[in-house]
């Protein structure tokens, strides 16, 4: 398998939108290689209302999610099950880059520099790795070829054991 390498541009580091400061905490070291980071999790009733939301009949579902998600607009797997319950390609790509940013932005706020693990056995997680997921699917579906490559290099990178199913 052939190495890519990121630049942080890439990921939004240059643009001021995606700005914001860089933790002193310190990286978790692997025995196994790259530091891991893990997210910090949301709060219970939080995740309460995103599981009662997608348990609503469909034609209540997204409407309730997007809801959620207007007032808490850092909420990863919000943004990803938003993604999931798009109205078209377009919409759903558009929701899975909202919820990838932000997922980078709460990264480097927990200590990420740009490289390492962020595992999906951390239920924390798997919010950003959806949303990546759905953004790698979606430019895929629209023929946004380089796009559908790094997010599917990025992925590997983050967890080389990445289940195939992240729903």
């Amino acid at each position: 398998m052939s190495s890519v390498e990121f630049t942080p541009a890439q990921f939004g580091a240059s643009d001021p939108e995606y700005d914001v400061d860089m933790s002193d905490a310190p990286v978790q070291l692997t025995p196994s290689g790259p530091p891991q980071t893990v997210l910090s999790s949301e709060s219970p009733e939080l995740l309460s209302a995103l599981q009662a939301a997608l348990s609503l009949p469909i034609q209540e579902r997204r409407a309730v999610v997007a809801e959620i998600v207007a007032n808490n607009p850092r909420f990863l797997d919000g943004w990803a099950q938003l993604g999931r319950l798009g109205r078209d390609e377009v919409e759903s790509y558009a929701c899975y880059r909202v919820g990838y940013h932000r997922g980078l932005d709460r990264l480097r706020a927990s200590g990420w520099r740009g490289s390492g693990y962020v595992r999906w056995e951390h239920e924390t997680n798997r919010g950003f790795l959806r949303a990546l997921e759905g953004l790698r699917e979606m430019a895929a579906a629209i023929g946004e070829v380089d796009e559908e490559e790094r997010c599917r290099h990025f992925l590997y990178q983050c967890d080389p054991s990445l289940p195939e199913n992240l729903y």
